[in-house]
This record gives structure tokens, C-alpha cells and sequence, in this order.
């Protein structure tokens, strides 16, 4: 059952990468976006919370939820400035390191072996994803803002880390995520807020074509799909190995490509063809276990 859980965070961060890539050719402020995207993350868990009665324990849940909400805001700040220095190519190899990181500290931590099979789906998988996001202009000559790449990918391992933590301790839910997403609100929120300050305090003025109401309003929709993700891959997380799921549900990144494809008609290089049967072929092997 957890793989099931599994491809639909996988199915739910696709559908949100595929509204970040379309809102990343807007002109528009990526603070306000984000801070869309938790509050409405924060609105429906509180919802949840409120109907199905669920609450926290003690404050290791909070604790928790707190780190999920810190963890994701840093990482988006530290993948956006990776982007912003260096060879997007470079960042997103190394921003896709987060499964084998997540596998490693799995087994330090919590001491998470995997067997024969899981082994080998858990490789062709992280293969896979490395080769679609590998691009062959990465050289040792340009490897400007990878410390943001792998950064990035510390980030993401420590959210992920954060999710299992929170499933170990039997938190609900919707408590875990409406602290995280409320902490993630309050980060973004004072971010944007600062920057505003800051250009309104200047004699210049930040060229934006969409208006802030648009702006968040956008945010939201896009935040539906991501509370949807992260109630599956805690779900995942529950009765899955840590590793695994972070792997499957680390391939959202298929889903972009066939958006690409379809919708962009941006056709497949062998590259992306290979690394992509490698990721289904890796899905099918855990299958058999």
C-alpha cells in the first residue's frame, strides 16, 4: 500500500512542478507565490484538524511540523539561489541526490535496511532520475553554485527526515502539517514583506506584470497540490521504508517531462527516453518484493 501512497505524492508534486515551471515564466514575486502556497497548506490542515479531531500529543509534534515548515522554506530559498548563480543543469543533479542522502541518514538514524530487490529498485530508480536530470555541458570547469545544489538537497533530505520523524512519533497528520505550513506561511510572508519595505523604501520599484492579488491567488491553487502531496508521502512514510519513498516520489520529475512533451511540444532526447524506462523499470522491480 505504501507505494501506492508513494506514486500519488509523486502524481500530486508532478502537477506542482508543472505550475511552478509555467508560474516561473511570469513575471512575478516568488515570496508572495510561496506564501500562497503554505497558507492555503495551512487553511485545509486546520480544516482537517477541526473535522476528523486530530491534535497534538506534546510538543515533539510541534517540534516537528516546525522543521517540515522550516526545512521547505529553506529549501526552496536555497534551490532559487542556486538557479540564480549557477548552471540550472548542475543544481537539479545535485538537488537530486535527496533520495541517496535520505537512504544514508534512514539507516544512521534509524537503523533502515532495505533487501535484495528493494536494493536494486531503489538503484535503477536514483539512476534513472540522475540521468534525466544530467546534462552533458556539466564540466569541472563550471561548477559555479553547486554548494547551492547540494545544499538543496541537505534541505530536501531533512524535510523528508522530518516526515518520517513525525510518523514515528504517531502525530496526526493534519496537526503535523498545520504547523509546518504555518510556520512556512509566517517565513514566506515576512520575506515577501521585508523585500517590500525595501523596494517601497527605495527609489526603486520591483517590475512585476502580475498583480499581488493574482499573484497569491495563484499561489493557492498551486498550494492545493502540494498539501495533497505531502498528506500522501506521510502517508508513504508511515508504513514505507523512508529511502524508497523519498526515490519514488522523487520522480515528479517524469510528469514534468510528459508536460513538456505534451502541452510544450518539447520532444524527448535518448537521454530523458532512457532515464525514464529506467525509473519505470525500477517501480516494476519493487513491485516484486
Amino acid at each position: 500500500m505504501w507505494i501506492v501512497y508513494a506514486l500519488l505524492a509523486t502524481f500530486f508534486f508532478g502537477l506542482r512542478g508543472i505550475l511552478y515551471q509555467w508560474t516561473s515564466q511570469k513575471n512575478l514575486n516568488r515570496d508572495l507565490l510561496l506564501f500562497g502556497v503554505f497558507c492555503i497548506g495551512f487553511i485545509i490542515s486546520v480544516v482537517g484538524v477541526l473535522l476528523l479531531n486530530q491534535r497534538w500529543y506534546g510538543w515533539a509534534d510541534v517540534a516537528v511540523g516546525i522543521g517540515l515548515g522550516f526545512g521547505s522554506f529553506a529549501a526552496n530559498a536555497v534551490l532559487h539561489k542556486g538557479f540564480s548563480v549557477g548552471k540550472a543543469s548542475l543544481i537539479s543533479v545535485l538537488a537530486g541526490l535527496t533520495p541517496l542522502f535520505v537512504l544514508i541518514f534512514a539507516f544512521l538514524i534509524w537503523n533502515e535496511t532495505l533487501t535484495s530487490i528493494q536494493l536494486i529498485g531503489f538503484v535503477i530508480i536514483f539512476c534513472g532520475l540522475c540521468i534525466l536530470r544530467y546534462s552533458s555541458d556539466i564540466s569541472i570547469d563550471n561548477l559555479k553554485g553547486a554548494q547551492w545544489g547540494l545544499l538543496a538537497a541537505l534541505c530536501f533530505t531533512f524535510t523528508d527526515l522530518m516526515g518520517k520523524q513525525s510518523t514515528l512519533l504517531e502525530a496526526d497528520v493534519f496537526a503535523t502539517l498545520t504547523s509546518m505550513f504555518g510556520f512556512g506561511s509566517f517565513l514566506f510572508a515576512m520575506r515577501w514583506l521585508a523585500k517590500r519595505k525595501k523596494f517601497i523604501g527605495s527609489q526603486y520599484s520591483e517590475k512585476t506584470n502580475w498583480s499581488e492579488i493574482k499573484t497569491f491567488s495563484c499561489g493557492l491553487i498551486v498550494g492545493v497540490a502540494n498539501v495533497s502531496g505531502m498528506v500522501a508521502i506521510i502517508s508513504a512514510f508511515s508504513i514505507g521504508n523512508t529511502g524508497l519513498v523519498s526515490a519514488i516520489s522523487g520522480m515528479n520529475i517524469l510528469l514534468i517531462l510528459l508536460y513538456s512533451h505534451i502541452v510544450l511540444k518539447e520532444t524527448f532526447s535518448r537521454q530523458e527516453v532512457l532515464g525514464l524506462t529506467a525509473a519505470f523499470v525500477g517501480v516494476i522491480v519493487l513491485r516484486l518484493n
